[in-house]
């Protein structure tokens, strides 16, 4: 098990990163303010869900593998980076009419299963694990397996005590915005252009 002087320093530590301006947490923002508070939460669920898979990656040495083959790393590079290019679409095509938008409405579900796939197709959040988690585990503290999924867990907690804020914050600027057609247009607009910036930035990450 992690010792309490390790996990004093790592959450703090890992509060700071969730906080720390990234493709998540913009993600998690523009769908706030976009969709609503209720739907920043459903993705902040889901991009933690996605962190179980990279804690359990790590863990098990499958990010090693993504770290050294550059064909796994292209693979799901451009995979994420064609699924924000279509959230991207989908905001654009949302316009400003109020409950008229040619949009679908987006279920709960929808909002979580963005979050999962948003977060399991970045690469790099495997190989920010595989760098950043080996730096609190000790191999005289037990299995180091198990410190990997015991630091994971922390890291999502983090994740959701932060991004849940953030939803928070952003949902309530949003809903102010949503009541006007021309406000509304510009959140969908401003969503659009964070989604396929992400996209771009996503496309020409090197490993």
């Amino acid at each position: 098990m992690i010792d309490i002087q390790t996990l004093l320093v790592f959450f703090p530590a890992a509060l700071l990163l969730a906080l720390a301006p990234g493709p998540d947490n913009l993600f998690v923002l523009a769908q706030s303010a976009q969709h609503g508070r209720p739907a920043g939460l459903a993705v902040t669920l889901g991009l933690s869900t996605g962190l179980i898979g990279h804690t359990l990656a790590v863990a098990f040495g499958l990010a090693a593998v993504v770290k050294a083959s550059a064909v796994a790393f292209t693979v799901l590079k451009i995979a994420g980076a064609l699924y924000l290019l279509y959230l991207a679409w989908q905001a654009w095509r949302a316009g400003g009419e109020i409950g008229e938008s040619t949009a679908p409405a987006l279920s709960g579900i929808e909002l979580y299963r963005r979050g999962i796939i948003m977060n399991l197709t970045n690469p790099k959040v495997s190989i920010f694990f595989l760098a950043f988690l080996p730096q609190f585990v000790d191999p005289r503290h037990g299995s180091m397996t198990v410190q990997f999924l015991e630091l994971g867990v922390l890291f999502i907690l983090a994740t959701l005590i932060i991004f849940g804020a953030l939803s928070m914050v952003a949902g309530g600027f949003g809903e102010r915005f949503r009541r006007s057609p021309s406000a509304l247009r510009l959140v969908n607009r401003t969503a659009a252009a964070i989604f396929a910036g992400l996209a771009i930035k996503l496309a020409i990450t090197e490993r």
